[in-house]
């Protein structure tokens, strides 16, 4: 008696995949996106939150987390030293401007890249705030946030009225805090 081998017909897809390995080696792991962060502190050196800078395809996601504040709207701004000098924080410079405007989303010659919504806050002196700044990239680009002197977040005494340049009328420096790359 003789014996014939039977041949089974299998898509060559699956054939392959039943003796395929899974390798790592080679492939690259999606990249983490540019992040900068601080601490923000008043003038006496108590903690009044975090700052937190991260870059994405439309801009730079800004999320500031405020405690310890008076009650009320509070300006918040980037500025464009990365110094945070107590009691005044001046050091910190203007607002970042690296298109040259003026300052503020409602004056026509305006606003600055530093200029950022007024935040809220509550009854308790807790506020938070996100906004994007379009445009804007952590390093690198014609307009890095993190060039040779760095960049700081600050908070402000009062509101900011989004025209009058070159700050909008926002009163003293309440808090700061020096963007860190990473």
């Amino acid at each position: 008696m003789k014996i014939t081998p039977i041949l089974l017909a299998l898509p060559l897809g699956v054939a392959l995949s039943a003796c395929a390995t899974t390798s790592t080696t080679g492939s690259a792991a999606p990249a983490e996106a540019p992040m900068a962060s601080t601490s923000l502190m008043a003038g006496d050196g108590s903690a009044r939150g975090t700052a937190t800078v991260t870059e994405a395809a439309d801009g730079l996601h800004v999320l500031v987390k405020a405690q310890g504040l008076t009650p009320g709207m509070h300006a918040v701004h980037i500025h464009t030293t990365g110094q945070c000098t107590p009691p005044d924080f001046t050091s910190a410079g203007g607002h970042w401007n690296p298109t040259g405007r003026e300052h503020g989303k409602d004056n026509p010659a305006g606003k600055h890249m530093g200029d950022m919504p007024n935040m809220l806050a509550g009854s308790d002196g807790a506020g938070e705030m996100e906004y994007v700044v379009p445009g804007g990239m952590i390093q690198g680009g014609s307009m890095p946030l993190l060039d040779a002197d760095g960049a700081a977040v600050v908070i402000h005494a009062q509101a900011d009225d989004n025209k009058s340049d070159p700050a909008g009328n926002a009163g003293g420096r309440v808090a700061c805090g020096v963007l860190k790359a990473g």
